[in-house]
């Protein structure tokens, strides 16, 4: 029974398959769902040692500069609080009397991470390659 078509009668069979077009979605679903899995954040990881009973005594030849960021973010340098566009300057002039000189970075443990690292910017845009972080725990 074949069924012959008149002159001028189209074939009606113009449906696009769709089944490819679903594969290749569910195999980047699936791909993208994996990677996603394996995704770790990043964290700065730090280890506060146990308290120091004996101090040791200031080198004074060697002196560090030392910056502290108080658990509200406040940054500190020699008993002032600072605003962070100018730990860069500050950063240079101390540098300028001592250029051996490290900065150390004395962080509260609940102070944020930008701040840590928008102060060793300044102290790398100042020359200073030589930054040290210290966590601390204790009320100020």
């Amino acid at each position: 029974m074949s069924r012959r078509r008149k002159h001028g009668e189209a074939e009606d069979n113009s449906e696009i398959d769709l089944t490819p077009m679903l594969d290749v979605v569910f195999i980047m679903l699936i791909f993208f769902i994996v990677t996603a899995s394996f995704v770790k954040e990043s964290v700065i990881d730090t280890m506060i040692p146990p308290p120091n009973e004996q101090q040791n005594p200031p080198d004074e030849d060697n002196p560090s500069i030392v910056v502290t960021i108080r658990s509200n973010d406040d940054i500190w340098m020699e008993d002032r609080r600072i605003d962070v566009r100018a730990v860069r300057a500050n950063i240079e002039r101390m540098h300028a009397e001592h250029p051996k000189a490290a900065v150390v970075v004395r962080a509260h443990i609940k102070s944020s991470a930008k701040s840590y690292v928008a102060i060793a910017d300044a102290a790398r845009e100042a020359k200073v390659y030589n930054i040290a972080l210290v966590p601390y725990d204790e009320q100020i």
